[in-house]
């Protein structure tokens, strides 16, 4: 049996991974996208590394685009075979991968009119809204904690990795000539103490680990710390100020955190009548299927629900879907809360409401999540950087960039550490795969899992194959 580590290999984002075992089953651990470089990414998305027609199972970890971007995509190129995933991560799917057709369509649309000003090639999108109804066709959902068997050599099993709505560890038990080889996934891992997610459960005992390391080299604010540090930033930003706050954040999963904990500020009479503005379509949408999952959240957001029926709703906050009320939102001079995709500000409206308000001393842009260094989210972070292009206008920096760590999705590497030795026993896994983070986090995550007692540890590059 091989694994061949094409995509998320010392880098975060475009997860894929292909195991084949020996008897020529295939099984590809997730198909993300690439993301953070615009148009840049578009030759690193259509170079899949394996011929789609081949592969008879997708095992999906979770919906964000990093992970489950590309399977349209390869449905276009000719895949037929079965996706499996829990019940929530189907129905984000559904909608994410809508919502990526269109923005590709529009991207495309523009990137194609730059090239025919200069006569260059055009492009077409990597997808079409037709190509994400036809593959919906071939999910199938499986619970959590519960084994399922896709064939006579292979089973699965999915565990709730605490990450976002619907995510999972999976667990892969693969027979083969009399053996059978336990292979774990963590796709992404969430924290141990989440606003809105249930902690990490532990997954069942494996002889080889992939495992992410987006933030292997750092820890993390616990989450009460966070809660007093976005009170005070809206504080000082729409009281003091009167200004505006932009936050950008992914749709699904950190919206509806962000969303959640300005909703208790609420209760508690803590958060001052300042208009709360969701600017995003998908955001919207998202938040529809989180309450109809609901149930499947943590204690405390089910605590909630006893006297509040709609943890993600109160009277200052608006979900904005129309394209008109967005931009006006640019004009208004009422100082108020915006949250709007992208999170690493590459797209979506809130580079918009950056571009229009980044000059303005009153504003304060609230990063609260990951940014790959290459994006627009990362680089205006840079506390000596005093310009930066957007929509190809050069834009002074005047506004107030600020960084909350607590809201992140991911846990960090003490976080992780506690959850894999809690249910592992590290004597026990012959190789330990680090993906999904830069160079420099998985080496530091390494000598982590190496103090930890893990041993044989690995950080593949981009095509690199290993015999299990």
């Amino acid at each position: 049996m091989k694994i061949q580590f094409l995509g998320a290999a010392q880098e975060v984002t475009g997860s894929k991974h292909l195991i084949t075992t020996d008897s020529g089953k295939t099984i590809l651990l997730d198909c993300g996208m690439y993301q953070g470089k615009g148009m840049e990414t578009d030759e690193a998305n259509r170079d899949l590394g394996f011929d789609p027609k081949d592969i008879h199972y997708l095992l999906l970890s979770h919906a964000h685009i990093d992970h489950s971007g590309l399977i349209p995509y390869i449905y276009s190129r000719g895949f037929r075979g079965k996706i499996y995933c829990t019940a929530a991560t189907r129905d984000l799917c559904e909608l994410m991968l809508q919502d990526t057709a269109f923005i590709q369509k529009q991207d495309v649309r523009w990137y194609n009119k730059k090239m025919d000003r200069q006569h260059k090639p055009k492009i077409k999108p990597l997808y079409e809204s037709d190509h994400v109804q036809q593959v919906m066709k071939r999910f199938y959902t499986v619970d959590y904690d519960k084994p399922y068997r896709i064939d006579e050599q292979i089973e699965v099993q999915f565990t709730n990795s605490g990450h976002m709505l619907g995510s999972a560890v999976i667990s892969v038990n693969i027979k083969e000539n009399g053996e059978v080889k336990r292979i774990a996934y963590t796709g992404d891992v969430g924290r141990l103490h989440s606003h809105i997610l249930n902690t990490p459960q532990a997954f069942p005992q494996c002889d080889y680990l992939i495992c992410e390391s987006t933030y292997g080299d750092r820890l993390h604010d616990d989450a009460l710390v966070s809660e007093e540090q976005l009170l005070g930033v809206v504080e000082e930003t729409c009281m003091y100020k009167k200004g505006k706050l932009l936050i950008p954040s992914f749709s699904v999963g950190r919206t509806q955190e962000i969303v959640y904990v300005l909703n208790e500020l609420y209760n508690e009479g803590r958060l001052e009548r300042v208009p709360v503005y969701v600017d995003s379509p998908l955001s919207a949408n998202a938040t529809e299927i989180f309450r109809r999952y609901a149930d499947t959240l943590n204690e405390q957001v089910r605590d909630t629900m006893r006297f509040d029926p709609d943890p993600f709703g109160f009277n200052t906050l608006h979900y904005i879907t129309d394209l008109n009320d967005s931009k006006a939102l640019n004009k208004s001079q009422q100082p108020c809360i915006v949250i709007s995709a992208s999170g690493m500000l590459e797209a979506g409206r809130i580079k918009h409401h950056v571009s229009n308000h980044i000059d303005d001393p009153t504003t304060t842009i609230l990063i609260v999540g990951y940014c790959t260094p290459t994006s627009l989210g990362a680089r205006i972070q840079d506390p000596n950087l005093r310009y930066v292009s957007i929509f190809g206008y050069d834009h002074r920096i005047r506004a107030q960039v600020t960084k909350i760590e607590g809201f992140s999705g991911h846990g960090d590497y003490q976080e992780m550490i506690q959850y894999f030795t809690g249910c592992q026993d590290v004597n026990q896994i012959r190789k330990t795969f680090i993906v999904h983070g830069e160079s420099s986090t998985q080496e530091a995550m390494k000598d982590h899992l190496y103090e930890a007692g893990f041993r044989g540890i690995a950080i593949p590059e981009k095509g690199e194959e290993f015999t299990l």
